[in-house]
């Protein structure tokens, strides 16, 4: 079972950023209107290829499920050619 470690109040301003930065990507990459949601999360990983930390992105889109894509590295180190690789494999039809 997988750690959170997200904690806003003594949230690093580091992975804040990241955080900021990584939805403003998302919301770009799939064209969200407004009325859709994103959530970029970094939670603690066992795997041996996150580092001890992984990112989990929610996007929520109305009349829709919502879809979660991982990426298996901390926020701050997330590139934009990953976040798109993440999301062209998700399992639905994330991309537009």
């Amino acid at each position: 079972m997988a750690r959170f470690f997200f904690n806003r109040r003594g949230q690093d301003p580091e992975t804040a950023d990241a955080s900021r930065r990584l939805t403003a990507l998302v919301r770009d990459i799939l064209q969200l209107s407004e009325d859709d949601g994103v959530t970029v999360s970094e939670i603690a990983c066992s795997h041996p290829e996150c580092g001890d930390a992984e990112t989990v992105v929610l996007v929520m889109r109305l009349g829709r499920r919502t879809e979660a894509v991982k990426v298996l590295k901390a926020m701050s180190l997330v590139t934009e050619d990953e976040l798109r690789k993440a999301l062209a494999q998700s399992p639905s039809d994330a991309l537009p």
